[in-house]
């Protein structure tokens, strides 16, 4: 750990402290806000802390060398600021965040203690659980291209060069009878067949999800018109006539791009490498038809 500026390492030597810990959040939209554990709102660096309910963060986890670092923020969901739809809509994924121990009596003796980024954020029953990950967390992830079989293009991207506007891979429609936020029957995609739009992305246009979008779990045909499943429920219920756009979907495979898609020349994939079965096999002498001796 980097050393306590002095003003604030002589507070931490008395007998009596006044520490608090002071969380910014900066969104990739530009949005920032500024929360903190103690009972009264602080400023400093041009950002106000709000005071939290029930804010609570876990041990500050560091280690040597290239190890993951981070730490757990646990609270209520209370502050006007911090909206449960702006957080189910992903707003805060990724975000910046930064932790610094501030002595509330006087915020110019702070010392910064981590800067990560926001990993996982899981609500239930008004409280929310957010994963603060350290900057080695990005160390983890997977950087340029890598040697498999499936491709690694988006569909529609432009490496794929799919046009997912086209209305051979783009579908309207609207709910007939939902069953739950993840299921419901559908009208108008009954020109598509079964499992067409399997991994792809649903996007409500009208109702109380408008501008949501989710992938698509699973599409089947029952009575000759769809039935979608999502992988994610929706934040509103879904109701019947609310309208939606839907994209085909593709599990990057080789034989799918180029029979779904006709896109074979594009494919970003290796399908001809051997599998694992093949890479760990080894030589062994037989005799083939005619009784000689053959290696395998």
């Amino acid at each position: 750990m980097r050393p306590l500026p002095a003003a604030l390492q002589a507070h931490v030597d008395a007998r009596v402290t006044a520490l608090c810990r002071c969380f910014r959040i900066a969104r990739a939209d530009g949005v920032v806000l500024g929360f903190t554990d103690h009972d009264r709102p602080l400023a400093f660096d041009g950002t106000s802390y709000e005071p939290a309910d029930g804010l609570d963060a876990s041990e500050d986890a560091s280690a040597t060398g290239f190890a993951v670092g981070g730490l757990e923020v646990l609270g209520a969901l209370t502050s006007d600021r911090l909206d449960p739809e702006d957080l189910a809509a992903g707003l805060f994924d990724n975000a910046e965040v930064t932790v610094h121990l501030v002595n509330w009596t006087t915020p110019s003796e702070r010392h910064l203690l981590r800067v990560g980024r926001l990993g996982e954020v899981t609500r239930e029953d008004g409280a929310f659980r957010a994963e603060i990950r350290g900057l080695a967390a990005s160390l983890d992830e997977t950087r340029g291209r890598a040697f498999r079989p499936t491709c690694d293009a988006d569909l529609g991207d432009g490496r794929c060069g799919i046009d997912l506007d086209d209305a051979d891979y783009r579908g309207t429609g609207t709910v007939s009878e939902p069953n739950d936020r993840r299921r419901f029957a559908t009208s108008g995609l009954s020109a598509f067949a079964k499992g067409w739009f399997d991994r792809g992305r649903l996007t409500f246009t009208s109702g109380a999800n408008a501008g949501r979008a989710s992938e698509v779990r699973t599409h089947r045909k029952e009575g000759g018109e769809g039935v979608i499943e999502l992988w994610q429920a929706m934040r509103a219920d879904i109701a019947p006539g609310d309208a939606f756009v839907v994209t085909a979907g593709c599990d990057k495979r080789f034989s799918t791009c180029r029979q779904k898609f006709d896109n074979g020349v594009n494919f970003r994939g290796f399908p001809h490498m051997p599998g694992n079965d093949f890479a760990l096999t080894y030589a062994r002498r037989g005799d083939d038809n005619d009784g000689k001796p053959v290696v395998e």
